[in-house]
């Protein structure tokens, strides 16, 4: 007779998140970000894969949008004071 296991790896985006809580926390989606890895990992400790995963994704998702949002932020707070420098120049 043949086991297989099937341990499937959920990545829970918990060190990410936990980057984008204490450098990038624009508008706090670092640290709700921070919160729903901590349930995926929860989850996986427990052995409900489904909402690990569920968990985990949503904790991507706002990863993500916390670095677009804190890009933008820093472009546009070196753009402006730019311009605004040189208009009054």
């Amino acid at each position: 007779m043949i086991h297989i296991c099937s341990k499937t790896s959920v990545p829970d985006h918990v060190i990410r998140s936990l980057f984008n809580t204490l450098f990038m926390n624009s508008c706090c989606l670092g640290f709700i970000a921070f919160a729903y890895s901590m349930k995926s990992r929860d989850r996986k400790m427990v052995g409900d894969l489904i909402m690990a995963q569920a968990y985990a994704s949503t904790a991507k998702c706002l990863n993500i949008w916390a670095l677009v949002l804190d890009i933008l932020m820093i472009i546009l707070f070196i753009i402006i004071p730019v311009l605004i420098f040189q208009v009054y120049r």
